[in-house]
């Protein structure tokens, strides 16, 4: 009977945070267009300085944290889900301050930055993504996730590209990451629509 207890009550925490994290659809739009228009800067500018892209990454990783945190904080005012997402925040906007702190990173230690964070942070929302509800999107934070941790990985094993290859990397990536992220914002802002209409069909 506890287990049981247990279980319903966990579901309902997740039912509540995942509610709470479809009102606040827009921020992950904001995260998913700002990531592809840092993917179609790379694309359109593949010969940057070595500063200008450490600087471009900084500015997105800055932004990128930031929305992460607020839409984090919203959905964890009245249920204690959605820590995980927070700390990915965290982690964006500590990798974000230490690329602007050290403009002059070489190539292999900025790679190797990069690959770390994009492990760590991948895994961390590849974590919350099973904590949000199947038809809020699970599969698209889940994917979105993986995509980071696959794209770390892919650093570590080929740490010596050159500058230009590894710009054209970190566009494909963040457009994907983006295109994941506004899918999942369009599924959330879906399930919010269902809620205001639900409330209303209530009233």
């Amino acid at each position: 009977m506890t287990s049981t207890t247990e279980n319903r009550t966990a579901d309902i925490q997740i039912d509540t945070a995942s509610a709470r994290l479809a009102t606040n659809w827009w921020l992950f739009l904001l995260r998913g267009a700002f990531g592809i228009i840092f993917g179609l800067l790379a694309f359109l500018l593949p010969g940057p300085t070595m500063l200008s892209l450490v600087l471009l990454f900084s500015a997105y990783m800055l932004v990128d944290g930031i929305a992460a945190i607020i839409s984090a904080v919203r959905a964890m005012r009245r249920s204690g889900q959605w820590g995980l997402l927070m700390f990915e925040g965290l982690l964006n906007i500590a990798v974000g301050v230490a690329a602007f702190i050290w403009p002059g990173l070489t190539v292999i230690a900025f790679l190797l930055l990069v690959a770390a964070w994009a492990i760590v942070s991948g895994a961390l929302l590849t974590i919350a993504g099973f904590r949000l509800k199947l038809d809020h999107g699970r599969w698209w934070m889940v994917s979105g996730g993986l995509l980071s941790i696959v794209y770390g990985a892919l650093l570590v094993a080929m740490p010596l590209i050159g500058a230009v290859v590894l710009t054209w990397w970190m566009g494909a990536y963040a457009m994907a990451f983006g295109a994941a992220l506004v899918i999942l914002s369009f599924k959330l802002r879906a399930r919010q629509r269902e809620q205001t209409g639900s409330l209303a069909a209530a009233v």
